[in-house]
């Protein structure tokens, strides 16, 4: 499951400190134009409370936690499309991901330089999204010139790529998102081939003001980048680098008082990892009892075969069969043997589709 992340946005709106905070990484920070050059990139444990409840309930040895990657990238100016700043370098980049956090300067601080010397939430988005349309527009005209002639001899496979790259032109050209165009599932398929900027998933996080934590809802800052983003139906998380960062380096029960000072009860790192890791269609697992109690990674949509693979490449050759508790049912009933007793383990074969929240063992033979 290695799938990243990549944090992106002007020079100076706070993306390595987010990114620290996310990994405790300590990539490095700096009050001035690509700081980042070559892009970081972290582990982090995605949280889920559901792992303490199932060691409290199935005391193994250890828990581990699944993870997830998060890649700082370098800020972007105006004019990367054309090669200004670190131009190329970060679009590669980006391509290289495979979602994108897309951070925002919401907040008014006179001691951090704004490479555009204002704080102006809409315009910083338009400027990235722009050049990634430029970007992509350039991509697509290629494509375009490549498939024309052979769909003009009626090629049933180039005629639909054609009709497709004609419904984004006018998209790009106009400097939107492709991922704002609705597109047939067939018609999706040939995009996804494309490996377009503008295609790829975004969660829009707006850097708001400590004082903002609370109630992001109520800053005017944040309010200009969520309209944003729902015009691209995407995610917007309100958050505060700097205090997160702040936060990350705490024990656990300092932690909670923190946020409790705040008056929040979670962490906007905690929401960010969770949103990032459900954007790419991720969704866990769990196996209890023995060594330890442990989170698994596996895509939505994935088979009980598949999803043993994800263990060891033996369990998904030699499957037999799944024995599957729903965590619901284990939180319910707070025994194995009790949910046996209620009906609820079943056994499940091949075409079983895994769910969220499945605690599973493996029959397997090789």
């Amino acid at each position: 499951m290695s799938l990243t992340a990549g944090i992106v946005g002007l020079p100076n709106v706070g993306k390595s400190t987010l990114f620290n905070a996310i990994t405790k990484a300590g990539a490095e920070m700096a009050n001035y134009p690509f700081a980042t050059i070559e892009p970081n990139v972290g582990m982090v444990e995605v949280p889920d409370k559901r792992l303490s409840r199932i060691q409290e309930l199935v005391p193994a040895k250890k828990i581990v936690h699944t993870t997830f990657e998060f890649t700082d990238i370098a800020g972007l100016v105006k004019g990367a499309s054309k090669g200004e700043g670190l131009g190329n370098k970060f679009l590669e980049n980006i391509r290289q991901t495979d979602a994108i956090i897309h951070v925002v300067r919401a907040f008014e601080d006179d001691n951090i330089t704004s490479v555009t010397g204002k704080v102006d939430p809409e315009e910083d988005i338009n400027t990235i999204n722009l050049e990634l349309a430029i970007a992509d527009l350039d991509a697509v005209n290629r494509r375009i010139n490549k498939v024309k002639k052979i769909a003009q001899q009626n090629d049933k496979e180039a005629k639909a790529e054609y009709a497709v790259l004609q419904k984004i032109k006018p998209v790009l050209e106009d400097g939107k998102a492709v991922r704002s165009i609705d597109f047939t599932e067939d018609e999706q398929k040939l995009v996804k081939g494309f490996f377009l900027l503008t295609d790829k998933p975004v969660i829009y996080v707006a850097n708001i003001a400590e004082d903002s934590m609370a109630d992001p809802e109520s800053d005017e800052f944040y309010q200009i980048v969520k309209k944003h983003a729902e015009s691209e139906n995407a995610e917007c998380l309100g958050i505060s680098a700097a205090t997160e960062e702040e936060i990350a380096g705490l024990e656990d029960d300092e932690k909670a008082e923190f946020l409790e000072a705040e008056g929040v009860t979670e962490s906007g790192l905690d929401r960010l990892i969770r949103a990032a890791y459900h954007l790419l269609g991720l969704r866990t697992f769990f196996t209890a009892g023995g060594p330890e109690t442990r989170a698994w990674t596996f895509h939505e949509g994935m088979k009980a075969p598949q999803v043993a693979g994800v263990i060891h490449s033996d369990f998904e050759r030699g499957f037999i069969r799944a024995e599957v508790v729903s965590y619901s049912d284990l939180d319910q009933f707070e025994t194995m043997q009790k949910v046996k007793e209620a009906g609820k383990l079943r056994l499940e074969g091949k075409d079983y589709e895994v769910q969220d929240g499945d605690i599973i063992e493996f029959r397997f033979n090789v």
